[in-house]
């Protein structure tokens, strides 16, 4: 089990945050199985075990993480997508032990193509980019009705509160005071300052827009290693919604654009445009945006990943106690917004405006 290795926050594996899953411990869990493949994403420990045949996927957290009431929430968002016909994995069980809390799904359905992708690769192709946008859109469809709040304060939970506010300072100071492993790793950092510099003009912009977005449930991580494939490179199955909370679907695409088509930690390659257009494109072939979503987008796109990096920073200081992988996030949250502002994020954002300006054209109903 040493040899086990986990992505970290650069291109090099590096030894996991959290001990792999055993089969002793897979077995105490879901009854006598083994352990035929570990996951290397860092911020959990998961498998895909085998039982009696069947492959099963677990997954374990510490308790500090996620309670059975903090996986409650973005389980009944599964059941909700998946009664409507949403290809997602069905929730088998959830286990509590000691300081820990395990979740047991089905392990879906299709081809697992980039289960060994880091964090903010790239599609292998066009196609697949169009594919995720079809796929996200049809999601989103089936996320009308479910109505729950906003899921309970906790780390690792891609919100969207601070910018969406009417006061974002007042927003922000809120969040983090709700954090406390947050707000002591915010002492190290010059972060009200960078906060008004780097993020609150590109809140200025957004903000004439913000009347127009509904809320809606979302699952905030869509990444081409948390879809499943068929062989004609359709999406099969939509993994991990462990990121997954009530936004709005601008935010989600928004977070599929950033995590898929900026290659963050490779930044000598190129932004992937085409990408970023088929996406957009499969995506309104499904579900059209609107005017006010299409004149949203671009103005959301430099802050989608402002909050996430806010919780990813409390969850190092306060849970791994990495101040490295602290002083990553901080470098996360205010960097991605200054990239924006220079000439790549500025072509970004106006390829991504081009590529919606027609659903504006069409007058579509707000």
């Amino acid at each position: 089990m040493s040899s086990h290795l986990a992505h970290g926050l650069g291109t090099e594996p590096v030894r996991p945050d959290w001990a792999p899953l055993t089969d002793a411990e897979v077995t105490d869990v879901v009854g006598p199985a083994r352990v035929v493949w570990r996951s290397p994403r860092p911020l959990s420990a998961a498998a895909v075990v085998e039982r009696d045949g069947r492959r099963l996927f677990v997954k374990r957290h510490h308790v500090c993480v996620r309670t059975l009431d903090g996986l409650a929430e973005e389980h009944a968002f599964l059941g909700h997508l998946r009664e409507r016909g949403v290809p997602v994995v069905e929730v088998l069980d959830t286990v509590a032990r000691g300081e820990w809390t395990y979740e047991v799904h089905s392990a879906g359905v299709g081809i697992d193509l980039y289960r060994d992708a880091l964090s903010w690769s790239p599609f292998r192709s066009a196609a697949h980019a169009r594919a995720a946008g079809e796929a996200l859109a049809r999601l989103h469809l089936s996320a009308a009705g479910f109505d729950a709040p906003r899921r309970q304060v906790q780390p690792l939970v891609a919100s969207f509160t601070v910018f969406a506010a009417d006061d974002p300072t007042a927003a922000l100071d809120r969040y983090v005071s709700e954090r406390p492993q947050l707000a002591v790793a915010l002492r190290d950092f010059p972060w009200r300052e960078d906060t008004r510099r780097a993020l609150l003009p590109l809140y200025e912009r957004l903000s004439p827009h913000l009347t127009g977005l509904t809320p809606l449930w979302t699952h905030n991580d869509w990444h081409a290693s948390n879809l499943l494939w068929d062989e004609a490179g359709r999406v099969s199955t939509v993994l991990d919604f462990g990121m997954s909370d009530r936004t709005t679907a601008v935010h989600d695409l928004a977070t599929a654009i950033e995590r898929n088509t900026v290659q963050w930690l490779r930044p000598d390659r190129p932004v992937r445009e085409a990408d970023a257009v088929a996406l957009l494109d499969g995506y309104q072939s499904v579900r059209p945006l609107t005017p006010a979503e299409s004149a949203a987008l671009p103005e959301l796109l430099p802050l989608v990943h402002a909050e996430f990096a806010l919780s990813e920073l409390g969850y190092f200081h306060g849970v791994t106690r990495s101040a490295e992988n602290s002083r990553l996030a901080y470098d996360y949250y205010v960097g991605h917004a200054e990239w924006f502002a220079g000439a790549d994020g500025r072509r970004l954002l106006d390829v991504v405006a081009s590529a919606v300006r027609p659903a504006v054209q069409r007058g579509l109903p707000i």
